[in-house]
C-alpha cells in the first residue's frame, strides 16, 4: 500500500518536469524567432548598403552646397538700441596668438564692450610673440571701415583720450586684469565692470578665448558675426595682393585650396613623432617641452584615434579616392612643412599642379612677409574665395576653423573635412599591406561628412566654425525665430542712431546757443536694390564700392544679406 505523501510527491515531480520542458520549448522558439529577425535585418541592411552610392560627384563639389532656403544674415531681429551717449569707461584688450586667434578675440572684445557699455579702444595685436611681426591692427585691417561698420553696436576709439583735471592734462591709466578663460557674461557685468567704473579704463591681457562661445542670446552671437564677416576687412594692399593671386588661379578654371597643417608646432602639439628620423623627433620633442604642458603621448594610440595631422601623402590619397584627377589645381596654404620635400613627393606625384602665394605672386611685398601677418592674411582670402577648401587638421587650428565658418556664411561654399578618426584604421591597414578595397573605404567615410551645408553645431565644434542658425535666416521659415529681418533694418538702426545724434546736438544748442552744422545726406541700399536717402552726423556716407576680390560692398555696414554670384569663370560676392 502506497503512502499518500509519497504519491503526492511523485505527482508533483512529474508535473515539474513537464513545466520545465514547456519552458525550454518556448525559449527555443524565441531564440529561433530572434535569429530569423537578425538574418532578415542583416539582409535588408546589406541590400541597402549595396545600393549606397560608391562614387562622389566631383563636378557638384565645385559648386556651392544647396542651402535649403537659408541665407546669411547677421542683422538684429529684435530691438537693438544704439550705444548710449555716455559709456562706463574704456576697454583695452591685447589679442594674442596668430592672425585668426586674434580675429576671434577681436569679435569677443566688441561683444564685451557692448555687454559692459564700454568704449572699445582699437584692439592690440600681440604679433611679436607669434609672428615676430609688428604690423598691428592698423597694418592689417581697414580701421575706418571697422569703426564705421560697428557704429550701431559700440563706440570705438583708436586710443584713450587725455582728460583735463584741475587744470592739468593727464592720461587715464587702464587697470590691468587677466580674464579667466571662457569667462561668462556675468564676469564682465560684475567684476570687470566694477573695476572699469573705479578706474575709468581696464586692460584685459591676454585676451584669447576669454569670453564663452556658447551664449544663450542670439543677438549677441549675431554681433560676433557682424564683426567677423563685415567689420574686419583687410587693408586695400592685402586685398589687392589676394585679388591678383585669385585672378591668376581662376584664369585656368576651378581651383581648390588646402590648409596643409603638417608643421612643427602642430606635430609637436599632437605628439606625432614616430614617422620622422631620430634627429627630427628630437627637434619635435624639444619644441613640445618648451611650448606645451607635459603629457605622455603614444604615437600609435594618438594616430588610431585621429589625433595626428594627415600627412601630405594621405591628403593626396583621399582626394584621389574621391575622384579628383591630376589636372586639379591646388593652392597650398601652409607654413614651412616639417620633414622636407620627402613628404611632398607622393603628393606631387598625384597632383602636380600645386601653387602657393609665393609661386603665384612673387611681388617683393609678399615675399618679404610670407611668414608674417600679411602672408597669413593673403592665404586666408585666397582660401575664402577658392571653389573648394580642405583643412587637414581642423582641431585646434584657428585658421581652418575660422575659414570653415566664413565660407559657410558666404554662401555655403564647399569644404572637404576628412574624418581623421574614421580614416585612421583604413590608412593603418594599407600600411600593413591590406590594400584591397582601400579607395572604396575612403569614399564610404567621405560620403558621411558634411561638405559645407547647413548643420547643427555639435560640441566641440566652435561657433566661429559654424554660426548656423543664429547668423542665418529663411524667407519662409517653419520656426518664427528663423525669419529674415525686414529689408529696412538699416534705416531703423540709422534712425535710432540719428535720434541719439540729434539729442546730443540739441543739448549742445541749449548749452552753447550756437547754430547746428548741417548734416550731409547719403544713400542706403536695401536687399532689394532700392535706395533711401538718410542723414548722418556730419559725414558723407555716399555709396561706397570696393572692387577688391570682386567684392562689391554697398555701405560696409550693410549686413542684411550676402549673395554670392557666379558669372563665367569669376565668382563675385555682393554684400547688400
Amino acid at each position: 500500500m502506497r503512502r499518500p505523501g509519497l504519491h503526492r510527491q511523485h505527482t508533483k515531480q512529474g508535473g515539474g518536469a513537464k513545466g520545465l520542458l514547456a519552458k525550454l520549448l518556448i525559449a527555443l522558439l524565441v531564440l529561433l524567432l530572434c535569429t530569423l529577425s537578425l538574418l532578415f535585418s542583416s539582409t535588408i541592411s546589406g541590400s541597402s548598403r549595396s545600393n549606397e552610392p560608391l562614387e562622389i560627384n566631383v563636378e557638384e563639389l565645385w559648386e556651392s552646397v544647396k542651402a535649403a532656403g537659408w541665407k546669411p544674415s547677421s542683422a538684429p531681429r529684435s530691438y537693438w538700441p544704439s550705444p548710449p551717449r555716455e559709456s562706463n569707461g574704456y576697454l583695452r584688450v591685447r589679442c594674442n596668438g596668430g592672425l585668426n586667434q586674434q580675429r576671434s578675440a577681436i569679435c569677443n572684445a566688441v561683444l564685451a564692450a557692448r555687454i559692459m557699455n564700454a568704449t572699445l579702444v582699437l584692439p592690440e595685436l600681440d604679433a611679436n610673440s607669434f609672428w615676430h611681426d609688428d604690423s598691428g591692427f592698423q597694418g592689417i585691417y581697414d580701421v575706418e571701415s571697422f569703426i564705421e561698420t560697428l557704429r550701431y553696436d559700440v563706440r570705438i576709439v583708436e586710443s584713450i583720450p587725455e582728460i583735463r583735471k584741475n587744470g592739468k592734462t593727464k592720461k587715464i591709466k587702464a587697470y590691468q586684469i587677466r580674464p579667466p578663460r571662457d569667462a561668462p557674461i556675468s564676469w564682465y557685468t560684475t567684476f570687470a565692470l566694477e573695476k572699469m567704473r573705479q578706474h575709468g579704463a581696464i586692460y584685459l591681457t591676454p585676451f584669447s578665448h576669454r569670453l564663452a562661445e556658447e551664449i544663450d542670446n542670439p543677438e549677441y552671437q549675431r554681433l560676433r558675426c557682424r564683426v567677423n564677416y563685415h567689420a574686419l576687412r583687410f587693408k586695400p594692399n592685402i586685398m589687392k595682393l589676394s585679388e591678383s593671386i585669385v585672378d591668376k588661379l581662376r584664369a585656368q578654371g576651378h581651383f581648390m585650396s588646402i590648409h596643409l597643417r603638417f608643421e612643427m608646432d602642430m606635430l609637436a602639439f599632437a605628439g606625432c613623432f614616430d614617422i620622422f628620423t631620430p634627429e627630427e623627433q628630437k627637434i619635435l620633442k624639444n619644441y613640445r617641452e618648451k611650448n606645451f604642458a607635459p603629457k605622455k603621448l603614444v604615437y600609435d594610440e594618438r594616430r588610431a584615434i585621429g589625433k595626428c595631422p594627415l600627412t601630405p601623402e594621405e591628403v593626396a590619397l583621399i582626394l584621389h579616392a574621391m575622384g579628383f584627377d591630376n589636372s586639379t589645381r591646388i593652392y597650398l596654404a601652409a607654413g614651412e612643412l616639417f620633414g622636407g620635400e620627402q613628404f611632398m613627393k607622393p603628393f606631387r606625384a598625384l597632383f602636380p599642379h600645386l601653387e602657393n602665394h609665393s609661386s603665384v605672386d612673387s611681388s617683393e611685398e609678399l615675399v618679404a612677409n610670407t611668414q608674417g601677418l600679411l602672408g597669413s592674411a593673403v592665404d586666408y582670402m585666397v582660401c575664402l574665395l577658392s571653389d573648394i577648401f580642405m583643412p587637414t587638421y581642423d582641431g585646434p587650428s584657428n585658421f581652418a576653423n575660422n575659414l570653415l565658418g566664413h565660407r559657410l556664411y558666404y554662401g555655403f561654399r564647399t569644404t572637404i573635412r576628412p574624418d581623421r578618426k574614421a580614416l585612421a584604421p583604413i590608412f593603418i591597414d594599407r600600411e600593413k599591406g591590406k590594400a584591397a578595397g582601400f579607395e572604396e573605404a575612403i569614399r564610404h567615410v567621405m560620403l558621411k561628412t558634411n561638405f559645407g551645408g547647413p548643420h547643427r553645431r555639435v560640441p566641440p565644434e566652435s561657433f566661429y566654425t559654424n554660426s548656423w542658425p543664429e547668423c542665418f535666416c529663411q524667407m519662409d521659415p517653419k520656426n518664427p525665430a528663423d525669419k529674415c529681418p525686414p529689408d529696412n533694418v538699416l534705416l531703423i538702426l540709422e534712425g535710432q542712431l540719428q535720434n541719439e545724434v540729434t539729442s546730443d546736438l540739441d543739448s549742445m544748442v541749449e548749452r552753447n546757443s550756437t547754430a547746428l552744422l548741417p548734416c550731409q545726406g547719403f544713400q542706403v541700399y536695401d536687399s532689394r536694390g532700392s535706395n533711401h536717402t538718410s542723414r548722418v552726423d556730419g559725414k558723407s556716407g555716399a555709396e561706397k564700392h570696393s572692387n577688391d576680390l570682386q567684392i562689391q560692398i554697398v555701405l560696409s555696414y550693410s549686413y542684411t544679406s550676402i549673395t554670392p554670384h557666379i558669372s563665367g569663370s569669376e565668382r563675385t560676392m555682393t554684400l547688400v
